[in-house]
């Protein structure tokens, strides 16, 4: 399974600004099982979705409704058949330091930071390395791969745009 992330637009079929079944319906097509059911009432402001087979979690963050964040997490099966690109880069494979390098090399602006998040503030991105769980380490204890994304419709570059 390829997850293209589209900055601005979603991640693979499931777009920012759809509705809750509508997310819940491409997120569903892909495989993955969701804690939402219609019965539930009004719009959650989050829904949790997992495929099985590989680990992968998706967390689809709504306001008034509309799908407003995509959260992804890595894939807990090392071997899973999921790959999940930006630009045509292996988000979750390419260890962090490189897959930014490479992402300013496309000419994205990169924001770095000591805490382990770094945001593509144009792409309204951001990926973390500082999961709870066990992936794969360096020699100093420090994650290799990001473990984390976000695509958003929201801009946290400040009021200004800065």
């Amino acid at each position: 399974m390829i997850l293209a992330l589209l900055p601005e637009l979603g991640v693979g079929t499931i777009r920012l600004g759809m509705s809750v079944r509508e997310a819940v319906g491409a997120v569903r097509e892909l495989g993955f099982a969701s804690s939402y059911s219609p019965d539930h009432g009004e719009a959650p402001g989050q829904v949790l979705c997992e495929h099985g087979g590989s680990g992968t979690d998706f967390t689809l963050g709504f306001t008034k409704g509309a799908l407003t964040d995509i959260h992804l997490y890595r894939f807990r099966v090392e071997d899973a058949d999921v790959t999940v690109v930006l630009d045509g880069l292996d988000v979750f494979r390419t260890p962090s330091e490189e897959l930014l390098e490479r992402l300013m090399e496309l000419g994205h602006a990169v924001e770095q930071n000591d805490s382990g998040v770094d945001t593509l503030p144009e792409l309204k991105v951001i990926l973390s390395n500082e999961s709870s769980f066990e992936y794969p380490m360096d020699e100093e204890g420090d994650p290799i791969h990001f473990d984390y994304v976000l695509v958003t419709s929201v801009d946290f570059r400040g009021p200004r745009g800065d």
